[in-house]
């Protein structure tokens, strides 16, 4: 059966939760990089208006298909409908505190999604994947800054189902030679497209910090909870390793680069796992700091206790990923914060 094609018939690629906070930025990347995305999310946790603001940047409207990914008939058709050269898998439910609330939602959301992608893949012959992992599957690491090779120890259900999909990925890889494969485990994503068009806007409470703190910064909240005091770190708060999520995305494309390669042979019986991350950890206070001179709002914090599931500190080792892709994290936290806010002022209630 010939196969039914929109006029952009190059370089498809399938992005799941496209229209979610990291997935949108990455509609815009790939675009600018000469690649044509076609969007599925199931808009569970985003909003259908980012599309108009995905089309401002780029002066072009793409696919979208609003489908949940456990509907394989629906994702069978899609593909049935566009030759994909590649699939980035972002979709997926991600806040720590809610999945230790609702593991089973998570669980069911997470795990049958990707394992309903993975079937639809195959058995359209489309077996080129970037996974969207996260470097919480590390756990309260004894070492830091952590390497790719450092022992799983998730500390909660979120972190749990993506390991859980990490593996599923690893025995798919292992059994048949056809798939490439590259699982990114990024570490906290933070700040918006330069434009100030599209950024992070969680529905409801926000579940991470940065949001947290332009919500406050913007009027729509009054203060930010600052959850545990004691940790051993700087200040005693927790450390994260921030990246800005344009420099995310590029991270990402580098890891198409990659994949697409002919020469890319199978050297082990695992896909390449790499961190995305800045190398550097900022504390949440350093975080409320740069972010008050950044805006030049204050933010009001109180300190509550910590929240099932944190750890201390978490930042990565990216040695792996300047050597295999290239690739380096170029923003610094200061255009992180700036980022942010432009987004976040231009659109105080987010997006319409």
């Amino acid at each position: 059966m010939k196969k039914n094609r929109f006029k952009d018939t190059n370089n498809l690629i399938l992005v799941t939760g496209g229209t979610g906070y990291i997935g949108s930025h990455a509609v815009v990347a790939l675009y600018d990089a000469g690649y044509n995305p076609v969007i599925v999310d199931n808009l569970s946790n985003s909003k259908a208006g980012v599309l108009k603001r995905i089309a401002q940047i780029t002066g072009k409207r793409f696919p979208f298909y609003e489908i949940d990914l456990r509907d394989r008939a629906a994702l069978g058709k899609i593909f049935r409908k566009y030759s994909f050269k590649c699939v980035i898998h972002f979709a997926g439910l991600k806040a720590v505190g809610e999945s230790v609330e609702q593991p089973l939602r998570y669980y069911e959301n997470n795990i049958d999604g990707s394992v309903s992608l993975f079937s639809v893949m195959s058995q359209h012959g489309v077996k080129s994947l970037i996974f969207s992992s996260s470097a919480s599957i590390y756990g309260e690491a004894s070492v830091v800054p952590i390497k790719e090779d450092t022992p799983a120890a998730p500390t909660n259900p979120y972190a749990r189902t993506k390991l859980i999909i990490e593996n599923i990925l690893q025995d798919i890889y292992a059994a048949d030679p056809g798939w490439k494969m590259m699982i990114l485990r990024y570490f906290n994503p933070v700040g918006a497209h330069q434009s100030g068009l599209i950024g992070e806007d969680p529905q409801g409470i926000p579940n991470n910090l940065m949001p947290f703190i332009s919500q406050v910064a913007v009027g729509r909240r009054r203060h930010i909870n600052v959850f545990g005091q004691d940790y051993p770190t700087i200040d005693g708060t927790g450390v994260r390793d921030y990246i800005h999520v344009m420099d995310l995305v590029e991270g990402h494309i580098a890891a198409l680069k990659k994949i697409e390669k002919p020469a890319l042979k199978k050297s082990t019986q695992k896909p390449m796992i790499i961190n995305l991350g800045t190398g550097r950890g900022y504390s949440v206070m350093q975080m409320i700091k740069v972010f008050a001179e950044a805006s030049g709002k204050k933010i009001p914090y109180r300190i509550a206790g910590r929240r099932p599931g944190d750890i201390a500190s978490c930042y990565a080792d990216i040695a792996l990923a300047k050597k295999l892709l290239g690739w380096k994290a170029k923003r610094d936290i200061t255009a992180m914060c700036a980022d942010t806010w432009r987004w976040q002022s231009n659109n105080p209630q987010g997006y319409p």
